[in-house]
């Protein structure tokens, strides 16, 4: 079982808070680069090992390249040019918003992901009702949503099935694929009013109501809020130290 697993769902959210907000105030490689590498050695000493870390935040992969690149073509020339076709100029300035845009969306993204993806919904839920001290009919009717959510799928596929059968699924794959969004989108309606009704019967629209999990935080919880704080002024640190500091308000300019 890794750290993670002990730790209160609640707990990553404000992490990802505490972390991104100081992280945001920068960009530049060296900060990016920092922070990328302490995560990793992070998620090695808790037991989180490589494939898990790619499993969960592969989506980045695409994403960091595609930020790069957008920002390698059209970000404000500045320097030697080193290439320019139409509106899309190369340049030292560029090379380096992109080198730096690529690893910061890895630096925020990868640790973020990793510590969100495949948190349990409905320990999530008890962590927001009775440590975040949210409303728990809002907390409840999101876990109830999430937990429909995985039915839309099927819902797709049978609604599909039945066009077909009915002679309807011949007609272009736009317009097909409208229809079945809004023959989905009355299937959900219907599905939520009625669990609403059968979630009021059975109490949960009460003034009060107990748990039947208690969700607490323990010193796992003050360890991960900790390295959030002391990853980001590593990172930042490390940037002041070497000059690179380079704040969003001037980089945009």
């Amino acid at each position: 079982m890794s750290a993670l697993a002990r730790v209160n769902p609640v707990t990553p959210l404000l992490a990802a808070v505490l972390y991104s907000i100081p992280m945001l105030l920068t960009i530049d490689v060296v900060s990016a680069a920092v922070a990328l590498a302490a995560w990793l050695v992070v998620f090695a000493a808790a037991g989180i090992g490589p494939r898990t870390v790619l499993r969960r935040a592969w989506p980045l992969l695409i994403a960091a390249p595609l930020s790069a690149v957008s920002m390698l073509l059209y970000a404000e020339p500045a320097g030697r040019i080193h290439a320019q076709v139409w509106l899309a100029t190369i340049s030292d300035r560029s090379i380096e918003l992109a080198l730096a845009i690529g690893l910061r969306v890895l630096a925020l993204g990868v640790p973020t992901l990793v510590a969100l993806v495949g948190l349990d919904p409905t320990r999530l839920a008890d962590g927001l009702a009775q440590v975040a001290r949210l409303p728990h009919r809002f907390v409840l009717a999101a876990l109830a949503g999430t937990r429909l959510f995985g039915v839309l799928a099927e819902d797709w596929r049978q609604i599909a099935l039945a066009r077909r059968a009915r002679g309807l699924g011949d007609t272009g794959a736009v317009r097909r694929a409208l229809q079945a969004a809004f023959a989905l989108l009355v299937v959900a309606l219907r599905r939520g009013g009625t669990l609403a009704t059968a979630m009021e019967a059975r109490g949960f629209g009460g003034a009060e109501r107990t748990w039947a999990r208690p969700s607490t935080v323990g010193r796992a919880d003050a360890l991960l809020l900790i390295l959030a704080i002391a990853v980001a002024a590593t990172a930042i640190g490390a940037s002041l130290a070497a000059g690179s500091f380079a704040p969003v308000w001037e980089g945009a300019q």
